[in-house]
């Protein structure tokens, strides 16, 4: 085996575990926020098609005796981790995370400053950047999540989420959700 595609396994392994120990902490962040909307069934959803469709599909399936029952053991919630959760415009919240990891880590290597992706998001040049592709992607998330164990890394990530602000709404990333998608979740 090449140490190339043995990079990207660890390169992907890395993403995966970051966007799990990210996904945990703004789920948490969602159920807690989701306590404190309205009573009553996704009060911020306009009434029509979608709206019914959802409250007649869960009415069918927690319905003791409908056909479409679905014991309680046996029912599951899915849903996309991406920006039906939380904002993913300007950037994904993950790649936010990397690359403000790769500036906290820049100081150690002074390389860096000469050496694309590296260069671009040191000098914020998003254009470059995005032009490294998924190489330059896989280079920047290795950098910025390798040397530390499971622990050190979810510790790192949850300190990320405290303090990090969102570019746009300049409000953390744990309040970048969306009030449908809270109601949502606390229904399901």
């Amino acid at each position: 085996m090449n140490n190339k595609s043995a990079s990207y396994r660890c390169a992907e392994e890395a993403i995966r575990n970051a966007c799990l120990v990210i996904s945990v902490l703004l789920i948490g962040s969602l159920v807690a926020l989701s306590q404190t909307t309205q009573s009553g069934a996704l009060p911020s959803w306009n009434d029509g098609v979608v709206k019914n469709a959802i409250l007649n599909f869960v009415a069918r399936a927690t319905t003791l005796g409908s056909a479409n029952f679905v014991p309680l053991d046996r029912r599951i919630a899915v849903f996309d981790n991406d920006g039906t959760l939380w904002t993913e415009k300007p950037i994904y919240t993950q790649l936010a995370f990397a690359l403000d990891r790769v500036k906290q880590l820049a100081p150690q290597h002074p390389e860096w400053k000469n050496k694309q992706p590296f260069q671009a998001v040191l000098e914020g040049d998003m254009k470059t950047l995005a032009a490294s592709g998924e190489r330059g992607m896989v280079e920047l998330t290795m950098a910025s999540h390798a040397g530390m164990t499971t622990d050190e890394f979810a510790n790192m990530v949850n300190q990320w989420m405290i303090t990090a602000r969102h570019p746009r709404f300049h409000r953390p990333y744990t309040a970048c959700v969306y009030q449908p998608m809270l109601e949502l979740l606390s229904y399901l």
